[in-house]
C-alpha cells in the first residue's frame, strides 16, 4: 500500500516555519510600528493566528512564507485601526473634559487652569504616592468604590486592602502637611 501525504503541515513544520520566519517578521513589525515595543506583541499575535489556522498554511515553503506575512500584514492593519480608535476616543474624552470641567490628571491639570492651590497640593501629594497606593486612594475617593469593592477589583484580600489604604491615607496626610 502506498502512503499518501496530506496537504496539512504538521506541528513540527509550523514550528520550523515560525522559527525561520520570526526574526524576519519581527523586523517587519519593528519597521512599521511606534513604539517598537509593540512589535513583539504583534509577532505574538501573528504566531497565535498561524497556530490556530495551521491547516490553512500552504505546503510550499515560499507560499507558506507569503501566507505568514499576509497574516502579519492583517495583524498590523488591525493594530493600526485600534491605535486610531484609541486616539480618537482620547481626543473625544479631552474635549468632553474641557466642556464639562471634570477632574484633573495626576501629572498636572491642563484641563482645569482654575484649580485652586489646595487642589494643586493634593495632586502633587498624590503624584508622590506609590502607584499602587495612588490607585487605591483614587478608587475610593474619586471613583466611589468601597474598600471591599477595591479588594475585589484589585484581587487582594480585604485585610490587605484595608491596611494598604490606611498606610496610603497616612502617607498622603503627611505629604499634605509637610507641603
Amino acid at each position: 500500500m502506498v502512503s499518501v501525504e496530506t496537504a496539512e503541515p504538521s506541528t513540527l513544520d509550523l514550528e520550523q516555519l515560525l522559527r525561520r520566519e520570526s526574526p524576519l517578521l519581527l523586523a517587519y513589525f519593528v519597521r512599521r510600528v511606534d513604539p517598537i515595543e509593540d512589535a513583539s506583541d504583534l509577532l505574538s499575535q501573528t504566531m497565535v493566528v498561524a497556530w490556530r489556522r495551521r491547516s490553512s498554511i500552504p505546503v510550499d515553503e515560499t507560499q507558506a512564507r507569503m501566507w505568514l506575512f499576509g497574516v502579519a500584514h492583517k495583524t498590523l492593519a488591525t493594530h493600526r485601526r485600534g491605535v486610531q480608535r484609541q486616539a480618537a476616543l482620547g481626543t473625544k474624552l479631552r474635549e468632553q473634559l474641557l466642556v464639562k470641567g471634570h477632574g484633573a490628571g495626576l501629572s498636572g491639570h491642563p484641563y482645569r487652569p482654575d484649580l485652586d492651590q489646595r487642589t494643586d497640593a493634593l495632586l502633587a501629594a498624590l503624584a508622590r504616592l506609590k502607584p499602587a497606593d495612588r490607585e487605591l486612594v483614587t478608587l475610593v475617593h474619586w471613583d466611589g468604590f468601597t474598600l471591599a469593592e477595591c479588594s475585589a477589583l484589585l484581587d487582594q484580600r480585604p485585610a490587605t486592602t484595608r491596611s494598604r489604604y490606611s498606610r496610603a491615607r497616612a502617607r498622603l496626610r503627611a505629604l499634605l502637611l509637610t507641603g
